[in-house]
Parts: structure tokens; sequence; C-alpha cells
């Protein structure tokens, strides 16, 4: 019995190994260029877990996904998961366009050679994947490696090279009006991602908002049972009979908050005036898991070499209208929006009702 189980089993073994060998030959002899330039892997969640662009100026990205749901970007900052589903989107539905002609090959190699962003892009397959996925057999990572070149002359598709192939294709997206260079980008700054926090209201343990400039408009808001109490910070005091609307407006404005985008090029002239000053606000959001979020703001001038020129700053001041300079958690500076803060960056008396309500700029 034990033997017959044992012949049994060799022959599944030997029969799969057959089957294997089939489907490898069938794929090798079936396989051509425009049938698999794309990777539709790309186009199943969780499939692709690491990403790798570089170009020729040695300026590289690593996307990594950890924890099966999570983007980083050089295994140190959250990704921006818009840019990441993009990128993936890119992957998966790009298509080839046509075939580069026999004169113009060797060009096109030639300025991919000389200029071109490295896509590694690693996945898990499978030596047998049968039905559509649902019977998948020895799995292995599997890497596909895509250079990136320009842009064609009417700007509708892109030159792309697949390393192993004989010659580059004109790539696009069906449908798509457009080329897709931009989409493989390697600053590093702009994978990242502009959230400041996500915390719906039941996740709030305290905000705290600290105005250096009218210490007696500086409150707090402290989770007590199923809502929060109101605190004065400077003297230290409990107020009841704030305005519970507005109240509920500033939590909610926390589920998804974000910044514009990174402050890369703040002028000197801004360094030596905005950020040797004291900060406009002082912003702390504490989670119930006692992870505590700080984002202090500061003034932004609209035309910062007129700063030079001024006899006396603190009386007279440019402001820009529509942005902020901020600096998240101590270590990025970035630029936020009053549209998007307006019902946050308000003083205490904006939420008890006073004649006072204008914004904490």
């Amino acid at each position: 019995m034990k033997k017959n189980k044992t012949l049994w089993t060799a022959g599944v073994v030997v029969v799969m190994g057959i089957a294997t060998l089939v489907v490898v030959l069938v794929r090798g002899k079936n396989h051509t260029f425009e049938q698999d330039f794309q990777i539709e892997a790309a186009a199943i969640p969780g499939l692709v877990d690491k990403i790798y662009l570089a170009d020729k100026e040695n300026n590289k990205v690593l996307l990594t996904m950890q924890d099966d749901t999570t983007w980083y970007v050089d295994e140190k900052y959250v990704a921006s998961q818009p840019m990441v589903d993009l990128l993936l989107e890119t992957l998966a539905e790009m298509r080839i366009r046509g075939v580069v002609n026999k004169n113009a090959k060797e060009t096109v190699i030639n300025q991919i050679a000389a200029k071109s962003v490295k896509v590694e892009v690693y996945y898990k397959d499978y030596r047998i994947n049968w039905f559509n996925g649902k019977f998948r057999l020895f799995p292995y990572e599997r890497c596909e490696v895509i250079y990136v070149g320009h842009d064609t002359q009417d700007m509708m598709a892109t030159y792309m090279y697949r390393e192993g192939d004989e010659a580059p294709m004109e790539m696009h997206i069906p449908g798509f009006r457009g080329c897709l260079s931009p989409r493989f980008v390697i600053d590093p700054l702009l994978w990242r991602s502009h959230s400041i926090v996500s915390l719906p209201v039941q996740r709030i343990e305290k905000v705290e908002l600290d105005i250096p400039n009218m210490p007696s408009e500086s409150f707090s808001l402290v989770r007590e049972g199923d809502g929060f109490v109101f605190n004065l910070m400077n003297p230290m005091q409990r107020v009841d009979g704030f305005d519970t609307a507005r109240v509920a407006q500033l939590l909610s404005s926390f589920v998804n908050l974000n910044f514009d985008e990174f402050a890369k090029a703040v002028p000197k002239a801004e360094l030596d005036t905005t950020f040797s000053a004291a900060p406009r606000t002082i912003l702390k959001i504490t989670d119930t898991d006692g992870k505590e979020t700080e984002l202090k703001t500061y003034v932004k001038y609209a035309n910062p070499d007129d700063i030079k020129a001024m006899p006396d700053t603190t009386m007279y001041k440019i402001f820009d209208l529509d942005r902020l300079y901020a600096v998240l958690d101590k270590k990025d500076t970035v630029l936020i929006q009053y549209y998007v803060f307006d019902n946050i960056l308000q003083p205490a008396s904006f939420f008890l009702g006073r004649n006072s309500s204008a914004i904490a700029k």
C-alpha cells in the first residue's frame, strides 16, 4: 500500500513536471515583445512590491511596499499613494504604439543609452499559473527592467527599451493623449506623501494651538470621554460654552490634512528674516496612541527680494496671500494653503463666539 502511494506521488510529480515544461516551451514559443511589454502584475494589488528608478546622473529612488499595504520612499518616508498608483497603472496599461523603424533604431538606442530612466520592477510570479490564477505553484520573485527614454515628436508616446529585447518601442496608453515619461520621476521629494495627519475624530486625543504673539488666544482641546474639553492656555483655564459646530469642523479637518508641497529652495532673505523670528502658530495634534504631530507656521512673503529694501520689516510686510511656510515635526519645511487651514489656525475667541475671529496669520 505504501509502495503504491509512493508510486502515485512520483507519478503526479512527473506529470506536473512535464506539464510545467510544456507550459514554459509554449510560452517561450509564443512569446512576443508586443504581447507582454506591459507588466500585468502591476494591475493586481500586492504582487508588485518593489520599484527602483535611476537615471544617468546618479539620481535614484527606491519604492518598497511594507506590511503589504504601505509604500515607502527609500525605506524611510511614506510614499504618495496617488503617485504610486499612477506608476503601477502606467506599467499595467501601457501598450506598443509602433516599432522604431530601422533607419531610426540606432539613433533612438543611442539617445536612450545617453539619457533615460532605468526602471526595475520586482513582483511575485509563479512557474505554474493556470486557470486565471486559480491554480498557482512554485512562486519566485521576477524582475523586469525597462529603460524609459525621450518622447516621440508628436508628444503622444515615449520611447522605451526592455532589457533583453532587440529594439526599443514607442509606448503609449490607448485613449490617453500625452507622453508617459513624466510619470517616471526621480526626485524623491515628489514621491513622498504630503499627509500631515490622517485621523478620524475618534482617534484624536488632544489638539493644541499656541499663538506666540497672542498668548491669550492660545487654546487646547482635550478628549474627555466621548467629547472634548476646551482650555485656554494663558492662563490655563477650562472654558464652557464653546461653539460646538466650529470645534467639530476643526476636528474633522484632521481626517485628511495635507500640505501643498515641499519648500525646496527657500530664498536667503526669508531664511534671515522669517525663520529667525518666532513662529506665527504652533499646532500640535496627539492621537490616542500618544503620537504627536507638530506644525510650526511662518509668514511667507510674496516677493522675498523686496525685504532687503524695507527700512522696517516689522511695520511693512508683503505677504503671500495664498500660502504659508510650515515646519513639520522639526524636519521638513513645507508650504501650506490658507484655504485649507482657515478652519484650523483660528484663535480661541473664534471658537468661543467672541468678537475677534481673524485667522492667526
